[in-house]
């Protein structure tokens, strides 16, 4: 299972990929342009805190043609030599951009899913990562049931994309896509967090800690 931060953040990337196997960072519109930051600062932080093997994905904006979302596509992938995903919302426009960007060799997310066959269709057009928006979805049934759904309509049809299931609402939300096999998934770093920082673990170790200076008179191992 690969875990993405979605966030505009680097130094956040960079403290948490200490803590944690990041596989990549995720941003979008949103995101960007709630940062504070120009899309070509992000993706200069972004690089100098990624590895090479790690992914980034940046967002194609213009969605007026599908000639327009290619030039943004193309624009995305020279922001880095490798692992540089451009996303393409699922739109009728998005959906041809997502082919032709396939056949020009483009790495292709399709974003803004909000039902089981969307990704599909756009899996079927070649998009290398489905991103399904859990909690939103929720709007319109079971988010996460939709998502399970659609991992077994893709395995049935021997579709290779991924799906990268995003907009989680909370740390429980991802574990049950967890448990049922999800590929990846993409949260912000408040729900990263909430997966390992148990209210129990702090305390377990302090009542560690202090046996251990009880009986030896120091707090390390020797």
């Amino acid at each position: 299972m690969e875990l993405f931060l979605d966030t505009a953040d680097a130094r956040e990337v960079a403290r948490l990929d200490e803590v944690l196997t990041i596989e990549g960072v995720t941003t979008n519109p949103t995101i960007i342009t709630s940062s504070g930051k120009t899309p070509e600062q992000v993706a200069a932080e972004m690089c100098a805190v990624l590895a090479p093997e790690q992914k980034l994905f940046m967002q194609a904006v213009d969605l007026s043609s599908v000639d327009a979302c290619l030039e943004d596509a193309r624009r995305i992938q020279d922001v880095r030599p490798e692992n540089m995903y451009v996303k393409i919302p699922v739109t009728e426009v998005g959906l041809a951009a997502i082919k032709r960007a396939k056949r020009e060799g483009m790495n292709v997310l399709a974003t803004a899913i909000y039902s089981a066959d969307q990704a599909f269709l756009a899996a079927m057009n070649g998009a290398d990562y489905l991103a399904p928006y859990v909690n939103r979805m929720c709007a319109y049934g079971d988010g996460v049931a939709q998502v399970v759904e659609l991992l077994g309509m893709l395995d049935k049809a021997g579709l290779d994309s991924k799906v990268i299931a995003a907009s989680f609402k909370n740390a429980y939300q991802v574990h049950q896509l967890i448990s049922a096999g999800i590929q990846a998934v993409t949260a912000p770093a408040s729900v990263v967090r909430d997966l390992y920082a148990h209210p129990a673990t702090e305390p377990a170790v302090d009542v560690f800690t202090d046996a251990w200076r009880d009986a030896f008179g120091r707090t390390t191992f020797a």
